[in-house]
């Protein structure tokens, strides 16, 4: 049941641009110089979030798997699933011109029968040129397993560019920062 979650949860990452579909999945193998000419390029004025070393691993009994091209990141008290690129590529656009992304969050003890609304806020400011603030939905707890329940939280950006977000729950706070293009 527990691999069934996460399945579900990597497959609405994926159709949410969170997560890449690898490249042999969709076109049949590559060489290496063009997949280099299909990787995301990201301005170096944009200091997006790298895998750290050592990775960080969630806690037990959640799911650590993660598929090709993405990474957990975050402590045990918050964490998230991002792109090891440091990207969101291809965000739908909504009718006011902002660009939606919807987030998976976790935390460890969060318990989705005594808390379905988490007071979970997500921020987030423009890096290298101004921008107003992203607009962020109220945050909803989510699970088919009672055993893993994760946070959800959509945002809409108002602007391609290189983005700050920050989560907090709690006494825990998590920052990342991602490179968000057409």
């Amino acid at each position: 049941m527990r691999n069934l979650i996460f399945i579900l949860a990597l497959l609405t990452a994926i159709s949410f641009g969170v997560l890449p579909i690898p490249h042999s999945a969709q076109a049949g193998l590559v060489s290496a110089p063009q997949l280099r000419e299909q990787m995301p390029q990201v301005p170096e004025s944009c200091p997006v979030t790298k895998p750290p070393t050592p990775a960080f691993v969630p806690p037990s009994p959640y799911p650590n798997e993660t598929t090709p091209g993405s990474l957990w990141f975050g402590t045990n008290k918050l964490w998230i699933l991002l792109r090891t690129d440091g990207t969101w590529q291809g965000l739908p656009q909504w009718p006011d011109g902002t660009f939606r992304q919807k987030l998976f969050w976790w935390h460890e003890g969060y318990d989705l029968r005594e808390t379905l609304h988490p007071p979970l806020k997500v921020t987030g400011k423009r890096l290298g040129s101004p921008a107003p603030p992203l607009q962020s939905d109220v945050s909803h707890g989510w699970t088919n397993d009672e055993s893993h329940p994760f946070i959800t939280n959509g945002i809409n950006l108002p602007a391609l560019g290189c983005w700050k977000i920050t989560g907090r729950y709690a006494d825990a706070e998590l920052s990342f920062v991602v490179w968000v293009m057409k």
